[in-house]
């Protein structure tokens, strides 16, 4: 798929847009002022393959956090902020690489100017974030409610001010819990402006739920070329958030990045336990880097096809699997060693 060509913000030591791959993010879920409890998530999600992390700022100790919490975590730090300027001020201070803030949350156009001050002299970058909870009265008004048009239109008018003020280390999210509003929203800032953006379905929901419109809304766009970073929102573990971004790009081929896994429903021909070898399959290659293709197929239909097309495969018999590697057959072993079986062949190709 050919991708929007759009402007490249450096965020620490990572880049934004500009060609460069898809960025996956995510929130912690802790309060920031527990300086502990935000680091040992953020590591968990480094592990994770979070690439970029932000942290709600609601008050002056959690921006004073910042400082305590940045030397000791490898990614950038994003400080999210709302209503009051003075926090955008203190996490910029204490060392945030971005600020998430949406401008209608600050009302005083003189406190927004001295933020944007802020950040262009640290020469960090700033998300504009307009969310359809947070709209501005004036264009909820003109459009009879939240559309489209009014979250494009609320986003220009801040790019439009940050320009005015000499200021475009800017990205862009247009966020809505409604699909074909965020999806239809970001379609028209992108053929507006290039500046990266920032996509997700915001308060997608539970993780089940949340994956499944995540992935439609976020994938749909992607399939388009437009997105530059992404975080997948869900009630959940952020490292499932993690895991859900990655899979997406995966899918799509936008990541190479660790096994991809493909396995058959399952149907009454299987005369071996799939569900449970793919679920072992899974779990063992979790940290593996090298982009794999495996292949955990349940019968003679089409299992040897798949699994001879994968870089390591299996198909099953009759309590027992053939398995496959890079297109030929190289041994039959019994259902009980297939998992491990599997695993030895992905460590040789690694």
């Amino acid at each position: 798929m050919k991708r929007r060509k759009t402007k490249a913000i450096p965020v620490g030591g990572v880049q934004i847009g500009g060609g460069s791959p898809i960025v996956v993010q995510s929130m912690t879920k802790t309060y920031t002022q527990d300086v502990e409890a935000t680091l040992a998530q953020i590591r968990r999600l480094e592990k994770a393959g979070c690439q970029l992390v932000r942290v709600a700022v609601p008050d002056r100790e959690a921006a004073a956090a910042i400082s305590k919490i940045k030397p000791k975590i490898r990614i950038p730090l994003v400080a999210d902020i709302h209503f009051d300027h003075r926090l955008a001020l203190l996490s910029i201070e204490n060392g945030a690489d971005k600020l998430r803030i949406n401008p209608g949350n600050i009302q005083d156009r003189g406190k927004l100017r001295e933020i944007v001050s802020a950040a262009k002299g640290r020469g960090i970058p700033i998300r504009i974030g307009v969310n359809s909870g947070s709209l501005p009265l004036d264009l909820y008004e003109k459009y009879g409610g939240v559309t489209s048009k009014g979250l494009v239109e609320a986003a220009l008018r801040w790019v439009a001010l940050f320009e005015e003020w000499g200021f475009e280390r800017i990205v862009i999210s247009l966020k809505s819990s409604d699909l074909p509003l965020t999806i239809e929203a970001n379609r028209e800032i992108s053929s507006i402006l290039d500046y990266p953006l920032h996509l997700g379905i915001t308060e997608a929901g539970p993780p089940r739920l949340g994956t499944i419109k995540s992935a439609i809304g976020i994938g749909t766009l992607l399939a388009e070329g437009i997105g530059d970073t992404l975080r997948v929102s869900l009630t959940s573990d952020p490292i499932e958030e993690v895991r859900v971004g990655r899979a997406i790009l995966k899918s799509m081929d936008l990541l190479r990045e660790g096994p991809v896994i493909i396995s058959c429903p399952t149907c009454g021909r299987c005369e071996i336990d799939v569900v449970k070898i793919a679920e072992e399959v899974e779990k063992r290659l979790e940290g593996f880097k090298k982009p794999l293709k495996v292949a955990v197929m349940g019968c003679v239909v089409n299992g040897p096809g798949e699994a001879r097309e994968a870089d390591v495969g299996m198909a099953g018999g009759k309590g027992s699997g053939l398995i496959f590697r890079r297109g030929k057959p190289i041994r039959k072993v019994a259902e009980s060693k297939i998992v491990e079986a599997l695993i030895e062949e992905v460590r040789r190709l690694c």
